[in-house]
Order: structure tokens, then C-alpha cells, then sequence
């Protein structure tokens, strides 16, 4: 598992006095009103910076560091992420998961047979959507519904799932 999450990416600078525009990478965005302080990555190592204002402005999150005074220094910061610890993480609901904790994860249909890896999940609004992959490379999009996926073990990196008929090709 990965000790570090990604709540935000650094995309441009705002304004002259080193604010920076923040896309959320979070289903909660407003979390950075209670955030303190975030860490971000600057391929060395991991900086901490001190959160001074958080402001919210058409979907972005606008965030001025107490450690940058102005736009050149701010400008320095585009393209990297803002990083949460897992014990500074927000707690998730139980049968929740992050979705780094699910990418790479083998996938099985009931049967105990190897569907493919989870790589990628689509927030669609009412339901995510696995993103698998099988050993061809063929693509398989299954809804992460509760009557749909059965059990998620993020520590052994599997997932089962009961496909609805249809699904794939050879079910027709």
C-alpha cells in the first residue's frame, strides 16, 4: 500500500502574492478547509507546507502556503501533487477503499477465475466502474456495485466479483 495520497494536483499559479490553483483529487474537497498542512512531492523528497487560506473557486481549490510569498516561487510548484499520510487520510466508511489501494488488483469471478488487473476507476456520478484488463489486454468494465462486487481484500490485492449475464462476451 502506498504511504502517501494524492488530495490534489498543483495546476497554476493564482494571482501575485504565491496562491496556488488546486484541481481536488478527493471526493471531498471541502476536507482542505480543516487541512493544517500537506506534503508535496518534490522528486528529493516530500516537503510539508503549512496551509495559510483555502479559498474554493469554480470547482478548483485556490491554497496560499505560509512558505510561499510570491509567484515565482509559487510558479515552481506547478504539476505536483499534494500528499496526505495514511494517518492524516480521511477515515473512509467501512467497505470503502481508496482507489490506489485497488489499482493493480487481481480480479475473479466467483468461480475463482482470473478475470484480468484492476487498472483504472471511472467515477460515472451513481456507481464507479472497474477498469480490467486480461491477459490479452482486453478491456472489461465492471459496475462496483454491492450485488455485482462480493469481497475486496486491499492486503492480498484481490477482488471477486458476480458478473450480471451479459456482461461478457461469451455469456450472450
Amino acid at each position: 500500500m502506498q504511504e502517501y495520497l494524492e488530495i490534489g494536483k498543483i495546476v497554476n499559479t493564482h494571482g501575485i502574492k504565491g496562491e496556488v490553483k488546486v484541481i481536488p483529487l478527493t471526493d471531498d474537497p471541502q476536507r482542505f478547509s480543516d487541512m493544517k498542512w500537506v506534503f508535496i512531492d518534490s522528486g528529493l523528497k516530500k516537503d510539508k507546507y503549512n496551509i495559510e487560506e483555502v479559498k474554493y473557486f469554480k470547482g478548483n481549490v485556490l491554497l496560499k502556503f505560509k512558505e510561499v510569498k510570491d509567484m515565482d516561487t509559487a510558479e515552481k510548484l506547478k504539476n505536483k501533487y499534494l500528499l496526505v499520510d495514511r494517518q492524516n487520510a480521511l477515515k473512509l466508511p467501512e467497505h470503502s477503499f481508496f482507489i490506489c489501494d485497488l489499482i493493480d488488483c487481481k480480479v475473479f469471478d466467483m468461480e475463482e477465475k482470473q478475470l484480468g488487473i484492476l487498472k483504472n476507476v471511472i467515477k460515472t456520478g451513481s456507481n464507479d466502474v472497474y477498469v480490467v484488463y486480461d491477459e490479452n489486454n482486453k478491456e472489461l468494465l465492471i459496475p462496483a456495485l454491492k450485488s455485482v462486487v462480493k469481497e475486496i481484500s486491499v492486503e492480498d490485492k484481490i477482488i471477486k466479483v458476480l458478473l450480471p449475464k451479459g456482461l461478457v462476451d461469451n455469456d450472450i
